[in-house]
């Protein structure tokens, strides 16, 4: 137990089990036990690592993201908002005629309908990815781990989230250490 917990327990406030967390040395030995967690049957488990591991998303059974789609689809809104707009103002609501070009003329058209195209796709990356990873998160009971502050520079975790069905506390701390984990903390909130 660590010592913010013992102090909240000792001021007489009940706390919670969150997560239970796991320290390993290696890249080898994360996605192994990032592998045999998900073949386990855990479905609700994060690896924090100080970089991008290669082959992390395979082994801990992450779909691809629906972002991608998204941007896509503001991005077409953006075009046919942005044509439709110019659509209406130049050759249905207000006909000007300007040095002999037709009212729709296109090629006049596509500075507007790209800024409007990259406008509603960049925006859209944005804050989709914001809200679809829920961030910002301010506040991460994980953070209460002294050791979990070396995840920075050479440490690699992996935190099993209390939520998740298969959660148990004793066997799910049992199963990372026969996975090879140097430390395994419970954390609580």
């Amino acid at each position: 137990m660590s010592i913010a917990a013992e102090n909240i327990q000792a001021a007489g406030e009940t706390t919670k089990v969150v997560a239970v967390l796991a320290e390993f040395t290696n890249v080898d030995s994360i996605i192994h036990a990032a592998r045999e967690i998900h073949k386990a049957g855990y479905t609700r488990f994060d690896v924090h690592s100080p970089f991008p591991i290669h082959g992390i998303d395979a082994a801990m059974g992450i779909r691809p993201t629906i972002l991608p789609w998204l941007v896509m689809l503001a991005g077409l809104a953006g075009l046919g908002g942005a044509l439709g707009m110019q659509w209406w103002m130049n050759a249905h609501d207000y006909q000007f005629m300007v040095s002999g070009k037709p009212f729709f003329s296109l090629p006049a058209f596509i500075p507007i309908i790209f800024e409007c195209t990259v406008l509603c796709a960049s925006y859209t990356a944005v804050f989709g990815m914001l809200l679809l990873n829920r961030l910002p998160m301010l506040y991460n009971p994980m953070f209460k781990i002294e050791r979990f502050r070396r995840v920075t520079s050479d440490r690699f975790f992996l935190a099993i989230d209390a939520t998740d069905p298969k959660f148990q506390q004793a066997s799910t701390s049992q199963l990372l250490r026969q996975l090879g984990a140097d430390a395994v903390d419970v954390v609580e909130d």
